[in-house]
């Protein structure tokens, strides 16, 4: 089964996206800070991950520069979600080599969700609908 590690220091918007997530078919690790994740990633060898920019104890963006650099957890992919919305921030976030970045108040769960079929390659989506892979 297909596992995606939510990483979220909010309990209240991690318990949401993991309910929705495993709705979905997948198993779902999850961690507070960007500390507990690398820990999480090196032990659950996640698919994908979810992760929250602001976070207390390392960023997500320092988590990720973590991430790509250990061999275990390079090829790991990576959507980040965050309020910052500036592009300095998309560029560096793109830059440290996550898979897509995500500003929050501009997208729903179910864009999320599409997003994570997306970058899987689980399913494709057109016109803002999706439909199942080739």
């Amino acid at each position: 089964m297909t596992k995606v590690m939510v990483v979220e220091d909010d309990a209240s918007l991690r318990e949401i996206y993991s309910i929705r997530i495993t709705a979905e078919g997948y198993e779902v690790v999850s961690a507070g800070d960007g500390e507990e994740a690398l820990a999480v990633a090196v032990r659950e060898k996640p698919d994908l991950i979810l992760s929250d920019v602001m976070m207390p104890k390392i960023s997500g963006f320092d988590m990720l520069d973590i991430l790509r650099s250990t061999p275990e957890t390079a090829n790991i992919k990576v959507i980040m979600m965050t309020a910052l919305s500036a592009d300095d921030q998309r560029r560096r976030g793109e830059e440290l080599g996550c898979d897509r970045y995500l500003v929050k108040s501009q997208v729903g769960i179910e864009d999320v969700v599409n997003t994570i079929h997306e970058v899987l390659g689980d399913r494709q989506v057109q016109n803002g609908q999706p439909t199942p892979a080739q």
